[in-house]
């Protein structure tokens, strides 16, 4: 197939100053065991390819899956059509975007292939893991999972660009819900979050053979635990709630598009402007946030984005001062400003759009050890639960699935329902310590959604347990 679209697109492209035709080819299966039980098993497969073509300084754009000649031509034609359309309306010069003629590939590691093992012994590893976590009459609900997803692309410009990617993703899920009472709780393998690209080798890795008993011990624990108190106090929080902090309050309010007020109908817009670029104090000296595609274990690590712009390393911020958003290259073009290449799509049928990628704290000195040792009076949390950010991603509140107490240095009691609140503009400035590489996770989340219409798309983040000052805590579900 790739070599017969690399024909067919030469033989389609239309008379304008440029085109490229992306196409994708997505295949999954979706494998769940509920209470010792398997579930139908999914699978899914889909393929098509987006045609876009620049005339002039208009752009226009179709998808189709019908992937033979006559089908391609005709996408195309329509996608000259909007460019013509579109020339001195669009909100950027897009004769001015620049255009790839790069040829390369890249290809996600993996350690142990899906097809490695059948269907049979999934399910089996699946249902052993799963029985596991019944270890008390008390858990009432209790699940295990494992969701696959390959993904392969093909950029092909009319300036003689080829980039292919393939990439191999890994969703291991684990939880368990125990009750008593009035009272329900519910404990996760890391919220689902330790997904990465990879094979199978990533459930050693995360330690999904070892984790049924405290999954399913924390969940009881949590009935007889009191609830979280109310006040100021310190606040350390785990690699599995930083990815959520992170996410929220830093990634989509720093997304270029937002910030230019492109998402305002659907998703709100953000209280960053383009004048706070190379300026602003986000956070402390402490806060270091990069855009990192070269860990290629990470869930969005990627050579080039949707628009073939080279992904490199860029520090977002820097000791604390923002130094660019996150703007693909027409958004680059339109503001002039840097950014970086996360001009991404959700498949083949959507347009790419600033999207986070790989959205990561750098580690600091402290170990964990030294962050607790230096709370007199705070909370330690895990494992995001709940969050609640408004529309322009300033004010938040957050909940986690279990906590302890830190008393003069040292961990004391689990309490449930633990949440905290804040505002983004302030809250990274009181990041008083960063824990160091052996703290540090990489994870990420499958499902984030961004624009009209709708595209979810898997954004990668890794990070090191943070301790924050004086954070407004409290308790209730």
């Amino acid at each position: 197939m790739i070599e017969q679209i690399e024909t067919r697109f030469r033989e389609v492209i239309p008379k304008a100053d440029y085109c490229s035709l992306r196409y994708v080819r997505e295949r999954s299966e979706a494998i769940p065991v509920r209470q010792n039980v398997v579930e139908p098993v999914s699978r899914g497969q889909d393929a098509g390819a987006m045609i876009t073509v620049i005339d002039g300084d208009g752009l226009g754009y179709a998808a189709t899956s019908d992937l033979t000649t006559g089908g391609l031509r005709r996408a195309a034609a329509k996608a000259l059509e909007w460019a013509r359309a579109t020339a001195g309306r669009c909100v950027a010069d897009f004769s001015k975007v620049p255009r790839t003629s790069r040829q390369a590939e890249y290809q996600a590691p993996v350690g142990k292939a899906w097809e490695s093992l059948s269907l049979k012994d999934k399910i089996d590893l699946l249902r052993r893991e799963c029985e596991r976590l019944k270890t008390d009459d008390r858990i009432v609900d209790w699940m295990t999972a494992l969701v696959y997803e390959e993904t392969d692309t093909l950029l092909l410009t009319s300036e003689g660009g080829r980039i292919r990617q393939q990439f191999r993703c890994l969703v291991p899920v684990m939880r368990a819900t125990a009750n008593q009472g009035p009272e329900t709780q519910t404990r996760t393998l890391g919220g689902d979050a330790l997904t990465r690209q990879a094979g199978l080798e990533l459930l050693d890795d995360v330690g999904f053979f070892e984790a049924a008993p405290r999954v399913a011990g924390q969940a009881i624990e949590l009935l007889t635990a009191p609830d979280c108190p109310s006040g100021s106090r310190d606040l350390l929080a785990a690699p599995d709630q930083m990815i959520l902090q992170i996410h929220e309050s830093i990634g989509h309010p720093l997304e270029l598009d937002r910030i230019l007020g492109d998402e305002r109908n659907y998703a709100g817009t953000s209280f960053v402007t383009v004048d706070m670029l190379g300026t602003y104090p986000y956070g402390s000296e402490l806060l270091n946030i990069t855009y990192d595609p070269t860990r290629p274990e990470q869930l969005a690590s990627y050579a080039f984005d949707d628009d073939g712009t080279p992904a490199t390393k860029e520090y977002i911020i820097k000791d604390g001062i923002l130094q660019r958003a996150l703007g693909g290259i027409a958004s680059q073009t339109r503001t002039g400003k840097p950014g970086v290449a996360n001009a991404r799509a959700s498949s083949w049928n959507r347009p790419p759009i600033d999207r986070m990628a790989n959205l990561n704290l750098e580690p600091g000195g402290s170990t964990f050890d030294d962050m607790v040792g230096q709370v007199e009076r705070g909370v330690y949390m895990e494992t995001n639960r709940s969050w609640s950010i408004d529309d322009s991603r300033n004010k938040f509140q957050f909940g986690c699935e279990w906590a302890r107490l830190i008393d003069s240095g040292e961990l004391t009691t689990v309490v449930k329902n633990p949440n905290y609140r804040g505002i983004s503009a302030t809250f990274w400035r009181s990041l008083k310590a960063v824990g160091n590489e052996e703290t540090f996770v990489v994870m990420g989340t499958p499902n984030c959604g961004k624009g009209e219409p709708n595209q979810l798309i898997k954004v990668g983040h890794a990070s090191p347990a943070a301790l924050f000052a004086d954070v407004d805590v409290f308790g209730g579900a």
